[in-house]
């Protein structure tokens, strides 16, 4: 039996979270369409889900070949949202993570902040021109836009430092 859930989530690894809670009860996540998240039942706990930002959409030719690399280590694309991803892979076969270090963390982040960073910068270039211009609601609409993308660009971009300071101290 298919359930559809509609939610909708500003941190990706609080998603996660969700996604494998659903799992250990014995929701798989089988497809996810913004905001939509569709389950099947299946064993609980059967799969680990991990969710990850790609440098590129998904049908570009290094995503693609990225994709390929972790379907042949037994990893399922189960779904994405513009270059978000959505990973699976059955918990038996093992521990599966996509950050295996702090470098490879932060740059993670770092690519969050720099795409959520450059949608708010657009609204609030959009706002600041409609506010002085004459569509006054539109441009408050946009600022508005740009005060909530601060949100997770602030949240990751403090983890992103403080897993490079905790990289100094055992540099």
């Amino acid at each position: 039996m298919r359930h559809s859930i509609m939610k909708l989530f500003m941190d990706y690894e609080k998603e996660e979270k969700w996604l494998n809670d659903m799992s250990a009860k014995g929701l798989q996540l089988v497809h996810y369409s913004f905001p939509r998240y569709t389950f099947e039942e299946g064993e609980p706990g059967e799969y680990t889900y991990r969710i990850q930002l790609l440098e590129n959409i998904p049908s570009h030719l290094e995503s693609q070949a990225y994709i390929r690399f972790l379907e042949e280590v037994g990893v399922e694309m189960v779904g994405s949202y513009i270059r978000w991803v959505y990973f699976r892979k059955k918990t038996a076969d093992g521990p599966f993570e996509l950050y295996s270090d702090r470098e490879s963390r932060i740059r993670h982040y770092g690519q969050i902040c720099l795409m959520i960073g450059a949608v708010g910068a657009i609204n609030l270039g959009v706002g600041l021109m409609y506010v002085f211009g004459t569509e006054l609601k539109v441009g408050w609409l946009n600022l508005f836009a740009a005060a909530l993308a601060a949100v997770p660009v602030t949240f990751y971009g403090r983890r992103m430092l403080k897993l490079k300071r905790a990289q100094k101290i055992f540099e």
